[in-house]
């Protein structure tokens, strides 16, 4: 990625959360917008997660990086503490890639 397209972006996003401050709150205010407004940051993180894990120059990757995903979201699933679903992530790609 060149270093304009990083500028362009910073400078876009900039100005995108410099114009939130002006949109009326009557705007965000409605029951569906804010239900809209509180599930965009963990779709955007979702999908952060899921094409570093799963992608690699520009190319789907399936490789251990998704066993470890895969045991982050059980643990998730079963409500453990977000240290311990890190390292049983962590654990669980390095040990698959030791043995693999």
């Amino acid at each position: 990625m060149s270093w304009l397209a990083v500028w362009v972006c910073a400078a876009g996003l900039f100005a995108q959360k410099a114009a939130g401050a002006f949109v009326p709150r009557a705007w965000v205010s409605g029951v569906r917008v804010r239900s809209v407004l509180a599930l965009l940051p963990p779709a955007m993180l979702g999908a952060l997660v899921l094409t570093q894990a799963a992608g690699s120059g520009g190319k789907l990757v399936l490789d251990l990086r998704l066993l470890g995903l895969a045991i982050a979201a059980v643990a998730l699933a079963l409500r453990a503490p977000f240290l311990l679903v890190l390292v049983l992530a962590v654990a669980s790609t390095a040990g698959a890639r030791l043995l693999l």
